[in-house]
């Protein structure tokens, strides 16, 4: 097996309803529908240990290429191949980008937002809540940008709009999940997205997949970041 439980490297097993679980990092108990085959869980706090760090590089960050972005804190030791730090990561690489091309955005109160909020998505949200988080970050983004709240018009519909935007995308290339591969469909959506409803020219390189290694369930040929597999 290649990266699956974060102790044993077990695979992964999915439940189709909670159970309790006992982290066995942090001991914390709570209900969860995963956990690898021999037994071992750990909570969302402690597989996201340390992804804090992607402030520094956000804030430090000049380049209007959310794809470029992503890829860096991709690279950061925080970062697994499967996770709940992509529901943060992929809106927070979008504000960035969208700051530095230009939008009218307090990148410090925004980034802090959107951890805030990314990490209330929890892990395997694609398959039981049939929204990917990466699809749903992209949307937060939209909604920090924008100021949306419940009450809002123009900025609450636009926020959903690019919800289903990213989620479209995500879904039309199917199952099983990959983490990296729904972020950057999710990041190249927004991109056109930020064009066309918030008048934001974003930089938009083409994703290369180069963790293929890593994801025991990757799709191969179907997956359209195939090309540069290694």
């Amino acid at each position: 097996m290649k990266e699956e439980c974060l102790i044993c490297k077990a695979p992964l097993e999915y439940l189709t309803q909670d159970e309790m679980m006992e982290c066995v990092i942090c001991h914390k108990q709570e209900p969860s529908k995963t956990r690898c085959v021999e037994g071992h869980y750990v909570c969302s706090e402690c597989h996201t240990q340390g992804m804090g760090s992607i402030f520094g590089l956000c804030l430090s960050e000049t380049s209007r290429d959310p794809i470029a972005i992503l890829e860096k804190m991709m690279s950061m030791p925080f970062c697994h191949m499967h996770g709940p730090e992509h529901h943060v990561m992929v809106g927070a690489a979008l504000l960035t980008a969208y700051k530095n091309a230009g939008g009218d955005l307090d990148l410090p109160k925004a980034l802090q937002e959107m951890y805030s909020r990314g990490k209330a998505v929890p892990g395997g949200a694609c398959g039981f809540w049939g929204a990917c988080g990466a699809g749903i970050s992209a949307g937060q983004f939209v909604s920090i940008a924008t100021s949306s709240t419940p009450l809002a018009v123009e900025p609450w519909g636009v926020s959903n709009q690019m919800t289903a935007k990213a989620l479209e995308s995500i879904g039309k290339v199917g199952g099983p999940r990959c983490c990296k591969r729904d972020s950057y469909l999710a990041i190249l959506a927004a991109i056109d997205f930020a064009v066309e409803h918030l008048n934001i020219y974003m930089e938009k390189s083409t994703p290369v997949c180069t963790r293929s290694r890593l994801n025991n369930q990757c799709i191969g040929k179907r997956c359209p970041f195939v090309g540069g597999m290694k």
